[in-house]
């Protein structure tokens, strides 16, 4: 979908029209799933993270200030939904087996599982950057991490997948 039909679904969206919300929100769906699934590693809490991040949108997309930055807005607060049920999932439950990705997913599987090897905050950056496009700058804001931190992740993850996942040792 083009920017200007997006800006016009958000801008109908903030005069309260369902229709237009719900059109935005199937047109994210499955960018909102996998950042969820990279930070959740589970199938249901990311399920949990989505809903709770469309609710939050529904209430909240008055306050957004600048209309091309809705799925950077968007992103930010599944974002927190999903650290806030890791955090409560940890108080309940011991670190488990993950799940298994849902059949719709389509990543190589042999490469999901070795980017669930890396460190959330590797995890988290790669697939801002790769899965969802975002840049450098965009990241760094959705994070609140400098720039230069969200630049070092990347090099760090990248050089990490090359040798667990490739064999791979040289500088990346």
């Amino acid at each position: 979908m083009q920017d200007k039909e997006t800006d016009n679904l958000v801008r109908k969206a903030r005069k309260r029209d369902p229709d237009a919300f719900t059109e935005l929100m199937q047109l994210y769906m499955k960018d909102m799933y996998r950042v969820a699934l990279a930070i959740l590693m589970n199938d249901e809490d990311a399920a949990d993270a989505i809903q709770d991040t469309i609710l939050v949108c529904w209430e909240k997309i008055h306050t957004l200030r600048h209309i091309p930055y809705f799925k950077t807005w968007m992103t930010r607060i599944l974002i927190h939904k999903c650290y806030r049920i890791r955090k409560s999932t940890e108080k309940i439950e011991e670190l488990e087996e993950y799940e298994e990705p849902s059949a719709w997913d389509e990543y190589n599987l042999e490469l999901k599982e070795a980017l669930s090897l890396l460190d959330e905050k590797y995890r988290i950056v790669m697939t801002l950057f790769y899965s969802e496009g975002y840049h450098i700058d965009e990241i760094a804001k959705i994070l609140s991490i400098p720039k230069s931190t969200v630049q070092t992740r990347l090099h760090r993850a990248r050089k990490k997948l090359a040798k667990d996942y490739y064999g791979i040792e040289r500088e990346v």
